[in-house]
């Protein structure tokens, strides 16, 4: 069963491994991370490391029972009991209602854990599954997501109100 666990130091291989076997797959439905990306992975790494350490950021990763990736679960800009999230799944679990199950299980992490109270996530007009997986976890329309919040593509601002 895979399960949601806090980024560690320990995972960047297996993130490494992820980034680069899905590169393609991600890069059809959001901006590719690019060259640079991959080139200064590991101080990339340390750097989301340090962010969340200082409690600006979470990040999480859903691991399969063989320790490789499933997906990335992001929650970032935490301030004033909001914050944005970000996700991406392995294209081999795609359409197979992890994302959904996850973004609703972090949901329940954002408000429990870290004291959340609204989630913000963008997601582009041509990313019909991002759309349907934030709707399915309970998030709304909540006005135009600009080409800047989305990497050059235009799409919708959703939002989570996590109050029981």
């Amino acid at each position: 069963m895979p399960e949601l666990m806090r980024l560690r130091a320990d995972h960047a291989p297996a993130v490494m491994a992820f980034e680069l076997a899905n590169r393609s797959y991600f890069a059809a439905s959001v901006s590719d991370r690019g060259d640079d990306f991959f080139d200064q992975f590991t101080d990339r790494y340390d750097a989301l490391l340090a962010e969340q350490e200082a409690g600006v950021c979470a990040f999480y990763v859903l691991l399969a029972e063989d320790g490789s990736v499933f997906g990335r679960f992001n929650l970032y800009d935490m301030e004033d009991g909001t914050a944005g999230l970000g996700y991406r799944v392995a294209e081999r679990v795609a359409g197979r209602g992890v994302a959904t199950a996850t973004v609703r299980e972090l949901c329940r992490t954002a408000s429990a854990s870290h004291g959340l109270l609204t989630l913000r996530a963008a997601a582009s007009h041509d990313n019909a599954a991002s759309q349907k997986v934030l709707a399915k976890a309970g998030f709304v329309p909540v006005g135009p997501a600009a080409p800047a919040d989305l990497g050059g593509r235009s799409g919708t601002w959703y939002q989570c109100d996590l109050r029981p």
